[in-house]
């Protein structure tokens, strides 16, 4: 099945003919295979698929962590495989926020260093108010009092939170997120839902979530299946 693709000055991501390859064990892997399709600004969805229906590869094909498709691929108008090195770094730095299933936290680096973290790769804003938003981010999270602390003293569910705030730090218009609560209790990842539609929604920020759990599909406004690398459906 392929989604009607209406390419306008609203949509966030916009897909034609979406195709990534990869090879595997001596032999080409279709991961990716025409995909069309677009999120509106400011929308909430989710993708879903069985394992290896394409999933991840699309949403890092989104987050501008890999530009090897063909086919076209816009995010803000932007077509990303256009884009010299520097200038995607840049492009994903300064519009997209990324929240993973295993936190990705830096060890070595205090719970404040973590968040303040996407601004040690160039930024205008000066350090004060660097740090000044993520004293606040972390207190939005329930976290002030962790600034200084390293994050290996969290919980799962704690450095989730961290994460989310690292990604908010330069306020980007789009969010990613791989399996935001597939290691988490029911508890904690209800609690992590919350806080991500509660922040897409007061910043009006492009919210995408790939996920294999209904209960955190159900929360978007669609929902897009893939299925051995193509769009099998879509449920609103």
């Amino acid at each position: 099945m392929r989604e009607q693709v209406l390419p306008n000055a609203t949509a966030a991501i916009a897909a034609q003919g979406l195709k990534r390859q990869f090879a595997a064990d001596g032999r080409l892997v279709q991961a990716l295979d025409g995909v069309d399709l677009c999120i509106e600004r400011g929308e909430h969805v989710a993708i879903v698929g069985r394992s290896g229906a394409g999933k991840s590869t699309l949403l890092n094909l989104i987050g501008a962590l890999d530009r090897g498709y063909q086919g076209s691929l816009q995010v803000f108008g932007q077509e990303l495989s256009r884009l010299p090195d520097r200038a995607l770094a840049r492009f994903r730095n300064r519009q997209i926020g990324f929240v993973f299933q295993s936190f990705n936290l830096l060890p070595h680096l205090t719970v404040g260093d973590n968040v303040m973290l996407p601004a040690s790769f160039g930024t205008p804003i000066a350090a004060a108010e660097i740090e000044r938003r993520a004293r606040q981010l972390l207190q939005e999270v329930g976290l002030g009092e962790r600034f200084d602390q390293p994050p290996g003293q969290l919980s799962g569910g704690e450095r989730q939170r961290v994460a989310i705030a690292r990604a908010l730090l330069l306020q980007p218009p789009l969010l990613v997120c791989d399996e935001p609560t597939g290691s988490l209790d029911a508890a904690t990842a209800h609690q992590i839902l919350d806080l991500l539609r509660q922040t897409q929604q007061q910043s009006g920020a492009t919210l995408v979530v790939v996920t294999h759990d209904p209960l955190v599909a159900a929360l978007a406004q669609r929902t897009i299946v893939l299925d051995r690398g193509r769009v099998a459906g879509v449920q609103a």
